[in-house]
């Protein structure tokens, strides 16, 4: 016998009824009704399958485009930086006192900057 407030008990084996099989019928009738339910729950999940689905394609495409244009945008960089180098090589070159001094100037400004 179990108790469960003061005053009242329950006994479920006094009746002499397997209440598991009330539980099983009870169950079995809920889901015959539910069965448009689980339709309609199907179709939304399918639909919100199919959204997200989309926004993921869509956020793919912007990734690749962006990776696309990055790669473009490095490989022009890169030339800059070459074109840059050849520039101050030729200069350093042609005038290579000023570009001391340039150097020297350029390294006491960042000494003080710096500290």
């Amino acid at each position: 016998m179990t108790t469960t407030t003061p005053g009242t008990t329950i006994n479920p084996g006094a009746t002499g009824q397997d209440l598991s099989g009330s539980y099983d019928s009870a169950t079995r009738a809920s889901a015959g009704g539910n069965g448009q339910a689980a339709t309609g729950s199907s179709a939304t999940v399918d639909r919100i399958a199919s959204g997200a689905h989309q926004a993921v394609d869509r956020i793919a495409s912007a990734a690749s485009s962006a990776a696309n244009h990055l790669n473009v945008s490095g490989e022009d960089l890169l030339a800059a930086k070459d074109r840059w180098t050849q520039t101050c090589s030729t200069y350093v070159k042609d005038h290579p006192l000023t570009s001391l001094g340039i150097a020297v100037a350029a390294g006491f400004v960042l000494s003080r900057l710096v500290r």
